[in-house]
């Protein structure tokens, strides 16, 4: 099993983190990656290097490089006169980029660079895409001395890397609402040391959108001066959410939501999913690979969200949209709950005996650790409350996709189309007794919500307003 095989639906950026997998192990192999070039070398020639340049969509310059096909200035803004390489087929979809000024120690012809920035809708395998890039270049496979690509996923290197063990991965993942300065600081200080293995230290940022302000700065800094074993991957919603500085330097990768057909095969071959469900599953979470996972699995959160998509037909008057909030908020919190109370004691009692305390939570603290224990209660809670707002955001989300589903019936669309079959009783009976203005109204509330939770609105004052909306169509 290849380390590829669970990156979904993306056979052109699985091509190209191929591609550059393999021009990294080139220069491992031949000890030339010694140093990254500046940011401020000018972008060297096309001429006579193997790169076909085309002059536009319609230029008709034939079969395209396999690695790279289009070269063509920036356009003004905060990347103004950086050029971009363009991989794959070209078109709206090649989904990669980055200056040349990065292109590394392999030439003009390498796709190998030291920072990648990966985007892409929830659930399109952000991570999954960078967590196999990662492991493909730790690959220490012997075959690949008899021309097998990088990436076996069977070697001590792939393994480790893509079960988190490696030491020369660091994986970031924050349960927080944002990621700060001093973990980045630390961060940076990791990438400025040589990798153990002798091969890439490699920082894989999942949530890169996250990032303050202030740590964005710090992380530049890095990126700017990288150092020459060090690779930078980047995951983040989409190119807006990363500083136009950072993504300025950074090869682009972007990915698209998986097909549902595609979700349901990964769930039936990897985690031995009933073909039913998983088509079920697949279709509901419109190629959304982690939740229909999650719900392929897990019959709680099959329950809960029959329970969301029974919303609409609650409606009626005032006092069931309050009720319906309520429970929904409930329902968020209840989630909370259970993450905290599954780690937080786990968590406060490690820390406890690292202070020197004895066992059990009615033992004495020593003195002076009531600041250390405070900071953790305060982190225990944002995580809580991040929990809290994931969770209404997935349930906003099922619930934007009823409507939806009644919109389409609204239009003509045939019933075999929706993607929440086991609510079709409702999505009828109310494509039926409303009109499709009325129904883009509702997936506007549902919409404003959805920012109002992100701009820190009281969850239950944001969700009955929603409700009383939709209510009023």
């Amino acid at each position: 099993m290849a380390v590829w095989d669970d990156v979904v639906g993306q056979p052109r950026v699985v091509a190209e983190l191929a591609a550059a997998a393999a021009d990294a192990d080139a220069l491992v192999t031949t000890g030339t990656a010694s140093a990254w070039p500046s940011v401020t070398e000018e972008p060297p020639s096309v001429a006579g290097e193997g790169l076909s340049v085309e002059a536009g969509p319609d230029s008709g310059t034939g079969e395209p490089h396999p690695g790279i096909t289009e070269l063509h200035p920036g356009t003004g803004g905060p990347d103004a006169g950086i050029t971009e390489l363009h991989s794959g087929t070209g078109g709206p979809d090649a989904g990669t980029g980055g200056p040349p000024s990065r292109l590394g120690a392999a030439g003009v012809g390498s796709r190998m660079t030291h920072a990648w920035l990966f985007t892409g809708p929830p659930g399109s395998g952000r991570s999954t895409a960078a967590r196999a890039f990662a492991a493909a270049l730790q690959c220490t496979s012997p075959d690949r001395k008899l021309g097998a690509p990088p990436g076996c996923g069977f070697c001590d290197g792939c393994h480790t890397a893509l079960i988190g063990t490696h030491a020369d991965v660091e994986t970031v993942r924050t349960d927080l609402l944002s990621i700060g300065v001093k973990e980045t600081r630390e961060l940076v200080r990791r990438s400025s040391l040589s990798p153990a293995g002798g091969r890439w230290q490699v920082i894989l940022m999942e949530d890169a959108d996250r990032l303050t302000e202030g740590a964005a700065n710090v992380l530049l800094k890095a990126i700017e001066e990288p150092a020459p074993r060090t690779v930078w991957l980047l995951c983040a919603p989409s190119v807006e959410d990363a500083l136009p500085t950072i993504r300025s330097r950074c090869r682009l990768l972007s990915l698209r939501t998986p097909s549902a057909e595609a979700v349901a095969d990964v769930l039936m071959r990897r985690d031995g999913i009933a073909p039913p469900l998983a088509a079920e599953v697949a279709r509901a979470t419109q190629g959304h690979i982690g939740r229909a996972r999650r719900l392929a699995t897990d019959e709680s959160a099959r329950a809960r969200r029959a329970t969301v998509l029974r919303v609409p037909l609650r409606i009626a008057d005032i006092g069931g949209c309050l009720r319906a909030a309520q429970e929904l908020v409930d329902a968020a919190g209840e989630d909370a709950k259970a993450v905290a109370e599954e780690v937080d004691a786990k968590e406060t009692e490690e820390l406890r005996q690292a202070l020197g305390a004895g066992a059990g939570a009615g033992s004495r603290m020593p003195r002076g650790t009531a600041g250390v224990m405070k900071e953790l209660a305060d982190r225990q809670k944002r995580r809580s409350t991040r929990t809290q707002r994931d969770t209404l955001d997935l349930a906003l989300t099922d619930l934007a996709g009823f409507y939806r589903d009644v919109l389409t019936l609204q239009f003509g669309g045939s019933a075999d189309r929706i993607a929440n079959a086991e609510a079709r009783d409702g999505i009828e009976r109310i494509a039926t007794s409303s009109r499709p203005e009325q129904t883009l109204r509702r997936i506007e509330a549902v919409l404003a919500c959805r920012e109002a939770l992100e701009s820190n609105v009281a969850p239950l004052l944001a969700v009955e307003a929603m409700t009383l909306a939709l209510r009023a169509g």
